[in-house]
């Protein structure tokens, strides 16, 4: 007799390796899973990374939702009052991140003799968002559960352009920001605001640019605006439906410090 077929609701979930380990691991999410699996306990592995408890458990639920299965399991009462342990699915994702990483090492160290070692970070990450630009943290300032970031562009190109972010203090401890630390900043262009300059009139400091039109796509919800920058980076942007900017004409971009993302290359923090 055939088997009944198995309803998709009724199989076990799989565990989503590129999804878990597709997005870099140098913020420490990893680090916080294998201390977890070593000493049995989240707030060991909270001390051992070097980042709050309130911080590890943010790691373990990022991964968690990425991977699509539980990666630990809270033990309850016992001699040592509790803990928590890896699951199947976490020794499984702890074993591939291993693997990844000795492969990952094995191939830069192939060609990094060739490059220099120079712009191989920024290649790990893959987005949708549009303007990506390398840079060094600058001062990182904490206010109460929020952290600003004070960014300056990576490379003789780009060393006019300042950037500032704001983030939780969760994931700047998870990123290990501090100052020197080279990281990505990205933001989608339709979180950019663009308006024409005009002669004589300075943007703001704080994430606000001048630079020059290159290329205009006129739409009934906005026109897209490419530029570049005074500060020596190419940025994307949108602008008012019928904003009259041209080509080559003078425009300010801007974007709030809450809609710029950081990322870490791999291996940049321990």
């Amino acid at each position: 007799m055939m088997a009944p077929m198995q309803k998709p609701e009724d199989r076990a979930p799989q565990l989503a390796y590129s999804e878990a380990l597709g997005h870099g691991l140098a913020d420490r999410r990893i680090a916080v899973l294998r201390h977890i699996g070593e000493g049995g306990s989240i707030s060991q592995a909270a001390r051992a990374v070097g980042v709050s408890y309130k911080a590890a458990w943010q790691a373990l639920d990022t991964l968690t939702n990425l991977a699509g299965v539980p990666l630990v399991e809270r033990l309850v009462g016992g001699a040592g009052g509790g803990g928590a342990r890896l699951t199947d699915a976490g020794r499984q994702l702890l074993a591939a991140a291993h693997a990844l990483e000795a492969a990952r090492s094995a191939a830069l160290a192939r060609i990094a003799p060739a490059t220099g070692g120079q712009a191989l970070g920024g290649l790990a990450v893959r987005t949708s968002m549009r303007n990506q630009w390398p840079c060094v943290v600058r001062a990182v300032q904490v206010h109460g559960p929020l952290v600003q970031v004070q960014l300056q562009g990576d490379g003789a190109a780009a060393q006019a352009l300042a950037v500032r972010a704001r983030i939780t203090r969760e994931s700047a401890e998870l990123l290990g920001l501090a100052p020197g630390l080279p990281v990505q900043a990205l933001c989608k262009a339709t979180a950019v605001r663009a308006v024409a300059l005009g002669r004589g009139e300075a943007p703001p400091s704080a994430n606000a640019w001048a630079g020059r039109v290159t290329r205009i796509a006129r739409g009934a919800a906005g026109d897209e605006v490419s530029a570049q920058l005074d500060a020596g980076v190419q940025m994307v942007g949108f602008a008012e439906a019928g904003s009259g900017l041209r080509s080559r004409g003078r425009v300010q971009l801007s974007v709030d410090e809450s809609a710029v993302v950081l990322a870490v290359a791999p291996g940049s923090v321990g």
